[in-house]
């Protein structure tokens, strides 16, 4: 059989009936792709970031590592971890944070799978190709799920939108750095070649 190239938009969403175990199977297989599921069951379908929003990106993670190694207060993940919320998504954050107590309380296959947990704290980094309102839309999404924390580092409007449980939206223009205030205690994100 021939291969054929296929040009799809990106990201894709499609209407597709799977399992919790296909799902993971198709994330196993096809591990240059990137997919999500929304609460409705939808496949989410993006391709991997440009280069230059990967080197951003890997800035985030690092710092949030080192902070972690140092605090050991929870665990760090990177862009390819995912994560099933109560309401039934599917997401992959760019850099997220879990509570110590909240990690250790899953079982080892959980853990090893899309753990079954919101990340108390998240990162999105809007990519030149990303659309807005999806990211907003995300972000909120992680907040109503369990998220305490959360940061869309918006490059293209040189801004930061924070994220807090029953609090607006809070828009930071140009800031030099973020606190992790006190869900990351001492936790502060040099934003220089970031944003």
């Amino acid at each position: 059989m021939d291969t054929i190239a296929v040009s799809l938009p990106s990201p894709l969403q499609l209407s597709i009936d799977l399992t919790d175990e296909q799902f993971w199977q198709l994330c196993q297989r096809n591990r240059d792709y990137r997919f999500e599921r929304n609460a409705q069951g939808d496949l989410i379908v993006m391709s991997p970031t440009g280069s230059d929003t990967g080197r951003r990106n890997i800035k985030i993670t690092t710092q949030l590592e080192i902070w972690n190694q140092q605090t050991k207060l929870g665990v760090a993940f990177d862009s390819s971890t995912g994560f099933k919320l109560p309401n039934g998504a599917e997401r992959s954050p760019d850099a997220s944070w879990v509570k110590k107590e909240q990690w250790e309380s899953l079982t080892l296959e959980e853990k090893e799978r899309f753990a079954p947990i919101c990340p108390d704290f998240v990162v999105e980094l809007r990519s030149k190709t990303d659309a807005l309102k999806p990211l907003q839309e995300k972000m909120q999404e992680y907040v109503d799920n369990g998220t305490k924390l959360g940061w869309l580092i918006d490059r293209q409007n040189q801004q930061v939108e924070v994220y807090r449980v029953e609090q607006e939206v809070e828009i930071i223009k140009s800031p030099q750095t973020l606190s992790g205030e006190n869900i990351l205690p001492g936790f502060v994100l040099d934003l220089a070649e970031i944003l």
